[in-house]
């Protein structure tokens, strides 16, 4: 006990240290989120598959090429998901929230490689890239 009275301002510091160093990866949307030049190297490096969970409004309004729409409430065993769980998946939604909770999804079902795009649909058009729209 006197070790901690005497030493909490260290303690203090490696907490805030941690801290600090844990905020850029949380900013960037966790641990598995890739920039938009990033997504962009997975699918023509790795063939990585791009699935936007948004709902089929704002997908129609907007979405990356070639990217397939099913929605985060049809993930689970939709037919949309490619059948190797080894095939790199990027996950995009309008901001990356529900890509998030998407990304949880197809790691419990045993994907390996998912990825979120940081930033969402809006940092995709930020970047300059292309996105489509649907009838």
């Amino acid at each position: 006990m006197d070790f901690l009275l005497h030493n909490w301002h260290w303690i203090a510091l490696a907490l805030v240290s941690g801290i600090a160093l844990a905020l850029p990866q949380l900013g960037r949307g966790g641990a598995n989120a890739v920039s938009p030049q990033e997504a962009v190297q997975l699918m023509n490096r790795e063939k990585a598959v791009v699935i936007d969970v948004c709902e089929p409004g704002e997908f129609a309004a907007g979405h990356v090429n070639g990217s397939r729409n099913i929605p985060l409430g049809n993930l689970d065993g939709a037919k949309g998901l490619p059948s190797n769980k080894a095939l790199p998946v990027v996950l995009v939604c309008a901001r990356g929230s529900r890509a998030q909770r998407a990304a949880a999804q197809l790691r419990r079902a045993g994907h390996e490689k998912v990825h979120v795009l940081a930033g969402g649909l809006a940092a995709w058009r930020e970047a300059g890239l292309p996105v489509e729209k649907s009838s």
